[in-house]
């Protein structure tokens, strides 16, 4: 799951440009449609995201060009289609605070992390109630909201151990008829006490 030809690491020095591309909420949602569906071609995806092919189709090119995606193989030779070339995109979040572009791509990349939930659940929710899963979905799917405490170092091994789980899961699971894909959004965000933040607005004043 986390080979480099699977996984997409921005770097804020040396992917400026690439940043600026991706930094564009229709890009990230064109990416994201793309990994999840499948491969597309401009009209299609602006059938699902409601936008002109144009537009769509101007997008992609400038996801093309800084190499998020690729074009796929064509069902006909009348329009192109295209295929995300990764999975995941990642990144060191202590390095994109180095930059004004870096901070503005992690808080762009999490507010549409929060939208995509939404809309998956609205999705979840339909294709429950429609019977497009069996009964064996109901009790695993849910949101969860749990509020530890936690050090730094701790909320990292959590991030860790996530990740080497998840990774071994879907290597078992890939061939399997059963399997289904899920949407995962996890999120480890410290929150400071109000009185520490009535302490921060006195020292403000």
């Amino acid at each position: 799951m986390d080979s480099d030809e699977q996984r997409r690491v921005l770097d804020p020095e040396h992917d400026t440009d690439a940043l600026k591309a991706l930094t564009h909420p229709l890009r990230i949602r064109l990416l994201g449609l793309l990994r999840q569906d499948g491969p597309a071609t401009a009209s299609e995806l602006a059938a699902r995201t409601g936008e002109s092919s144009a537009s769509t189709s101007y997008h992609l090119r400038v996801l093309a060009k800084y190499a998020f995606i690729a074009e796929a193989e064509h069902r006909d030779g009348r329009e192109r289609r295209w295929r995300a070339r990764h999975t995941v995109t990642s990144w060191s979040n202590e390095a994109m605070e180095s930059s004004e572009a870096g901070r503005a791509f992690v808080s762009l990349s999490r507010r549409r992390q929060l939208e995509h939930l939404e809309t998956s659940l609205a999705r979840h929710e339909a294709d429950m109630a429609a019977g497009r899963f069996g009964q064996e979905w109901v009790e695993p799917s849910g949101i969860s909201d749990l509020m530890p405490r936690l050090t730094a170092g701790s909320l990292t091994e959590l991030w860790d151990t996530i990740a080497r789980k998840l990774e071994e899961l879907t290597a078992r699971d890939a061939q399997d008829p059963r399997a289904e894909h899920v949407m995962l959004l996890t999120a480890g965000l410290p929150l400071a006490p109000h009185d520490r933040e009535d302490a921060d607005r006195e020292n403000a004043s």
